[in-house]
């Protein structure tokens, strides 16, 4: 902890444009950190079982998932197979050597057109939420984190569920984000309203734990480490410890809930692309429920399988929430002191 110690707690405010621009900035370099690894990992996957058309597979940075789906084999360069690795840094040698350092990032795009808004409407509303419930609670204020982390989950999973399922549909029909208008019409029209939150209950499921649990052990954290350090205003490194630790934690618990939510996804976006295939002659209802897919894991795999990927899930995420929470800190503080600064030339300027 090299950061000298602030002499006070600082007073500006900063507005909802200034979290939504410093939200942003970290959802970018946290995309920026973090997808060489799921660029690195797909491709393991893909040399181990290759993808057929039509499969899908899940890709996340640590922020959110993103359903993709699989034209041929080799179609899109960052899940394609141009040889045979033997473990993720043998990967990052051979893909860098052979395809230039710029693939390791060739799956950007898709991450940013969904990451950046959910992740500003995610964190801008959090801020606001827990602001007003501290408020509002009084003694139980050291509850508002929890309870404000859920909340805006429900909203950024509310308002990013359409447009995720209006990507994938768009991906397995081929079509370009000019005929997204016509996309959204023909769900519309062929299966109602409801079909646009398909998916929505079991990424609650998921996401809200996470959430509720996230937030508050990470307030709590930051405030511990802050009297542990004899800090009046969390440091950099603070925030970083305190957004990994609690991450790590929320991931663990929650991955039981992970699984089955990334097995009904992509059986979504499967059941998406045989529509298409087969002129929407194939129903796209889906049975099974959270609770029967997580029943059938158990059944197929012990409960062990409930938590499969348990490392990998730990090594993106962990990362992940240290370097959004962390970034995004380090910006509201960057706007906290340029609106005070702001504030006292506005106070010296003499009144005309």
């Amino acid at each position: 902890m090299s950061s000298q110690k602030s002499s006070s707690v600082p007073t500006g405010d900063i507005t909802p444009i200034q979290q939504m621009i410093a939200s942003c900035s970290g959802a970018i370099i946290t995309s920026l950190f973090v997808t060489p690894l799921d660029v690195v990992k797909i491709r393991l996957q893909a040399q181990k079982i290759p993808f057929p058309k039509g499969k899908c597979f899940v890709y996340c940075n640590g922020l959110m998932d993103h359903i993709c789906v699989c034209e041929n084999g080799n179609s899109k360069a960052w899940y394609k197979t141009p040889g045979h690795f033997t473990g993720t840094l043998d990967a990052f040698i051979k893909i860098i050597r052979m395809e230039g350092i710029r693939s390791l990032w060739s799956g950007l795009p898709p991450t940013l057109v969904m990451a950046v808004p959910a992740t500003v409407i995610y964190f801008t509303s959090y801020d606001q939420l827990c602001a007003s419930l501290k408020l509002r609670m009084g003694d139980h204020s050291v509850y508002a984190p929890l309870l404000a982390g859920a909340i805006a989950r429900v909203g950024s999973v509310t308002v990013i569920s359409p447009l995720e399922l209006i990507r994938t549909k768009m991906q397995s029909e081929k079509q370009s984000y000019r005929e997204l208008s016509a996309v959204i019409r023909s769900a519309l029209h062929n299966e109602g309203w409801r079909s646009m939150w398909r998916g929505w209950g079991p990424t609650l499921l998921r996401d809200v734990p996470f959430s509720a649990m996230y937030w508050f052990n990470y307030e709590k954290g930051k405030a511990w480490l802050c009297q542990y350090y004899n800090y009046t205003h969390p440091t950099f490194a603070i925030t970083f410890t305190a957004g990994a630790l609690s991450g790590s934690f929320a991931s663990i618990v929650t991955l039981p809930f992970d699984v089955a939510k990334t097995k009904r996804q992509v059986e979504l976006g499967e059941l998406q692309t045989m529509k298409c295939e087969y002129q929407n002659s194939v129903s796209t209802q889906v049975s099974s429920s959270t609770y029967n897919v997580m029943k059938r894991i158990v059944a197929e795999n012990g409960v062990s399988g409930l938590f499969a990927g348990f490392m990998p899930r730990l090594i993106k995420v962990a990362p992940a929430c240290a370097i959004m929470i962390s970034t995004y800190e380090f910006g509201k503080e960057f706007f906290r002191k340029y609106n005070q600064q702001k504030q006292s030339v506005t106070r010296l300027q003499p009144n005309t």
